[in-house]
């Protein structure tokens, strides 16, 4: 049965919602899902060699996956990092939004030498890019890299550069 007063509830309750709803999605922005993000901690995983060292790296290749990279994430052990995979090479940029760790960008060339290499300070949205179009970014703990001696011009190793047979 229909009630004024029912009805008044409803419309009030109603409005009330729909404007938690019109609040949060201005809020999260265009783009943004209503799940709070989490730290990607299951990716597949290669093995790389740089050098003398052994680098297990989770490997990012689908585009939601490059997207979030290592955001969130407040640790990562020293021998590891994330291998960023692309489609194709071209120059690629890299910004450490929502990334608490300090973290060194190595831009790969197809063979596995590396172009060029950038330190990115955490929280920022500055933006750092390859020297020439590549299909790999290998992102490490800051500083790993140089304590290894890697540099522009090493080469790592591993399937994913070697040539094709």
């Amino acid at each position: 049965m229909w009630s004024p007063k029912l009805s008044l509830i409803s419309t009030v309750a109603t409005k009330s919602l729909l404007w938690v709803a019109v609040t949060m999605a201005a809020t999260l922005g265009p783009g943004s899902s209503w799940a709070q993000p989490a730290a990607q901690l299951n990716l597949p995983h290669v093995k790389l060699g740089a050098g003398l060292y052994v680098i297990d790296a989770q490997v990012a290749s689908t585009p939601e996956q490059r997207q979030t990279g290592l955001m969130l994430r407040k640790e990562m052990p020293q021998h590891e990092g994330m291998l960023f995979v692309f489609e194709q090479a071209s120059v690629q940029c890299f910004w450490m939004k929502n990334t608490p760790l300090p973290l060194t960008a190595a831009f790969v060339a197809d063979d596995g030498t590396i172009v060029n290499t950038a330190d990115m300070k955490p929280e920022t949205t500055e933006s750092h890019c390859s020297a020439k179009p590549v299909r790999y970014v290998l992102e490490m703990n800051q500083g790993w890299f140089a304590k290894k001696g890697i540099r522009t011009g090493s080469r790592l190793t591993g399937p994913l550069f070697e040539a094709p047979r």
